[in-house]
């Protein structure tokens, strides 16, 4: 057996609970649901005529982002909602394919932390982008901004900006460039908003924007998702009771300090080390690994060849 990276990939995506990417469509089709539950009520509700009207009134003008500056001042959490507020067929499933697409070459290259807080940023770069251009383009004004594809957007470039020449079906001809497959969604992007769509081109610009300057941050050594792992982490904490609790550390106060570890210790590749080694790769990336577990991981795959 060799841990590859389809062994890897095949591990995170059935198996890890806390895969980014599963949670992240999972919440995006439960929201799409519920909205067209309420969509069905609204229908059977009212007359044909206002029925629409209605509907917005009541519900999606609380959820979608307006491009007026100045109802933004009433709804602010609207910067983050839109997201997820899609209501539309032809618009949820196609930005949920690609970010499935980029999102585990995201987790394979980069890391399962790195998903959702480039989510996040998208959504709010591609928010200010729209705004800025409804206040700019006054003449081609977009009335609200619902989906996830500025949130998208992000992912793919940043994606693409970490790991260009990733190969996909690399026993194909030698694989298909992921720049590539960067370009065919954006072309069909553009093709689905259509040319004229200002408001929306500008919001998916934002969300690329926000996606280029995380994932140029994180090639520089600064995390800028990790402020939103951390406060992940303390909401998931306070509904499980087997988290850590604080206290001494023992370890540290007592045992040995000196910089010269006294002996080295040889490590078996258990089945449990190596299955924390994976999710170590799955949550930061395999470039996060020491040098004693990198040498772990070749111990066993070797061993198992």
């Amino acid at each position: 057996m060799s841990y590859s990276n389809s062994t890897y990939r095949f591990k995170s995506e059935a198996i890890d609970a806390d895969n980014a990417v599963l949670r992240l469509i999972v919440i995006c089709l439960a929201l799409f649901a519920a909205f067209a539950i309420m969509w069905g009520v609204w229908l059977f509700t009212y007359p044909k005529e206002i029925v629409w009207a209605n509907y917005n009134q009541d519900i999606l003008q609380w959820f979608v982002l307006s491009g007026s500056a100045e109802n933004l001042l009433y709804k602010p959490w609207t910067v983050l909602t839109y997201s997820y507020a899609d209501y539309s067929f032809l618009s949820v499933f196609p930005n949920l394919f690609w970010l499935w697409c980029f999102g585990y070459i995201m987790q394979d290259i980069g890391g399962n932390k790195r998903i959702i807080p480039l989510f996040i940023y998208g959504g709010i770069g591609g928010a200010l982008f729209f705004i800025l251009a409804n206040i700019l383009f006054s003449s081609t004004y977009t009335p609200t901004l619902v989906g996830a594809g500025p949130a998208v957007m992000a992912v793919v470039v940043a994606t693409t900006m970490l790991s260009p020449n990733y190969r996909l079906f690399p026993l194909v001809g030698g694989g298909l460039p992921l720049w590539v497959l960067t370009i065919i969604y954006i072309a069909a992007n553009l093709l689905l908003l259509g040319f004229n769509n200002t408001g929306a081109i500008a919001a998916h610009l934002g969300g690329a924007v926000a996606g280029a300057i995380f994932i140029s941050f994180y090639k520089n050594g600064i995390d800028m998702g990790k402020w939103i792992n951390n406060f992940l982490d303390w909401v998931n904490n306070l509904f499980n009771p087997n988290r850590p609790k604080k206290g001494r550390d023992i370890k540290n106060e007592l045992f040995y300090k000196a910089n010269v570890k006294p002996f080295n210790k040889l490590e078996n590749p258990t089945e449990e080390r190596i299955d924390a080694i994976l999710d170590k790769i799955n949550n930061s990336g395999y470039s996060s690994l020491s040098d004693a577990e990198k040498e772990l991981l070749e111990k066993a795959a070797g061993k198992e060849d």
